[in-house]
């Protein structure tokens, strides 16, 4: 039969058919050489509905095709198993729905705890910077927190926070994908050395490592204001910068910039 009374018969239009024919799921039984109709048998209307339902239960083109010569059973254990599947993939979206509430709060109160922090500070000994030139940088900060409930990370950079690290330093300074190109150890002030660092390769990929005396608490306003300071003075630079900060251990503190090698 043709391509529309077969379409009748299977209650869907050609183009359904003729997709099929594409995806070499259903073939038609011939095609005209010359006209390059499509015709098909009435027994195909069998294979048809397989297909319409396995499609429509969520089988992939690839899975279908792997069953179209499997027996009602085995078509049977095959939608036992997608029910399997769709079931933990409900449950694992159930959990997701549990957790998002406490997680959205834990993520309100860090960036608040952020502001706090940002408020607190007195950069003017550290960094030698004015109270004003410290609002404009808070002033970025907090619109980099406004957009940081809707993309989950802040988008100019990042920093964490290692007070109480198993082990001395960050992890990062023993990445053997990072090179040591400057370091400063025994200062008292980042103001003393920032221009020694602060200017930095165009592309380049940068991390900070500060192990800070307990006369500098406020860790993350302290890796905030010197990731700001950088980007200040590499204006229109690519580069992706982080920052760790940790207890010091030996009563010193410590500075190393570390840039990625490979």
């Amino acid at each position: 039969m043709t391509i529309q009374a077969f379409a009748r018969l299977c209650g869907c239009n050609p183009q359904t058919l003729r997709y099929y024919d594409r995806v070499d799921l259903l073939k038609p039984s011939r095609v005209d050489r010359f006209s390059g109709y499509r015709y098909y048998d009435e027994e195909q209307a069998l294979l048809f509905v397989k297909i319409k339902n396995l499609q429509a239960a969520g089988f992939a083109i690839e899975e279908i095709k792997g069953l179209l010569d499997a027996d009602d059973e085995a078509i049977y254990q095959a939608f036992d198993r997608k029910i399997a599947e769709q079931q933990a993939r409900l449950e694992t979206m159930k959990e997701i729905q549990r957790s998002y509430r406490s997680e959205m709060t834990t993520m309100r109160q860090t960036i608040e705890d952020i502001r706090k922090a940002m408020t607190a500070f007195d950069p003017t000994a550290e960094f030698g910077i004015d109270r004003g030139q410290y609002d404009g940088i808070c002033a970025k900060v907090d619109e980099l927190l406004t957009t940081a409930m809707d993309s989950g990370c802040f988008r100019d950079f990042s920093y964490s926070e290692e007070r109480h690290a198993p082990e001395p330093l960050p992890k990062v300074l023993k990445d053997p994908a990072y090179r040591t190109v400057y370091e400063k150890h025994g200062w008292q002030h980042v103001k003393d050395f920032f221009d020694e660092f602060a200017v930095l390769e165009d592309g380049g990929d940068y991390h900070l490592v500060f192990a800070l005396t307990p006369d500098k608490p406020n860790h993350t306003a302290f890796s905030t204001t010197v990731l700001n300071l950088l980007l200040a003075a590499n204006p229109g630079k690519k580069r992706s910068l982080g920052c760790d900060t940790a207890d010091t251990q030996d009563g010193q503190n410590h500075f190393w910039l570390l840039k990625r090698i490979y």
